[in-house]
């Protein structure tokens, strides 16, 4: 099944941490060779709340880099420990 996620590159968004978890994407996504669509978008508008991004069109709001992973196993690879 080929996933989506959708990452806010608004400069907020941006700033607070989005340009470290594009990249951690990036890496978890080759490194786990998963089927999925990564694209950034401008602004989704929920600025007080980011960093944002969703997968397969569910939103999540405040993801930093320590929670990232966890997200990713959750939503991406349901059989991971």
């Amino acid at each position: 099944m080929k996933h989506t996620i959708t990452i806010c590159m608004g400069s907020s968004c941006f700033a607070r941490g989005n340009k470290r978890n594009l990249k951690i994407i990036e890496e978890y996504l080759a490194r786990y060779k998963i089927d999925c669509a990564l694209n950034g978008r401008g602004c989704v508008g929920r600025c007080r709340s980011g960093p944002n991004l969703s997968i397969d069109g569910e939103a999540f709001e405040q993801v930093d880099s320590e929670t990232l992973i966890d997200l990713l196993d959750s939503k991406l690879r349901k059989d991971a420990p």
